[in-house]
């Protein structure tokens, strides 16, 4: 998405903030610019079950579909669901 990201992550060995800190400052980081790029804060949900999961997933994978960028989650380059194409 050009102005949100949606991530499922399951971090082990570190808390939930702290990988959200490596994502937002390895971002920054790459990104080089002064200019403010995250908001504050973070909005986490807890995945309770396969269920709660595929339809976590599902709600990401429709996402730019929404947003009208693509016709199919699968067309979306910047999604888990793109298919790439055979070279």
């Amino acid at each position: 998405m050009p102005d949100h990201i949606h991530l499922l992550l399951t971090p082990t060995g570190i808390t939930l903030e702290r990988s959200i800190q490596f994502i937002k400052g390895g971002f920054s980081h790459s990104l080089a610019s002064k200019l403010p790029t995250w908001q504050r804060g973070f909005t986490d949900r807890r995945i309770r079950d396969r269920d709660d999961f595929i339809t976590h997933r599902t709600y990401i994978h429709d996402n730019p579909v929404r947003a009208h960028l693509c016709q199919q989650p699968e067309d979306y380059p910047h999604s888990s669901a793109y298919i790439h194409p055979r070279p």
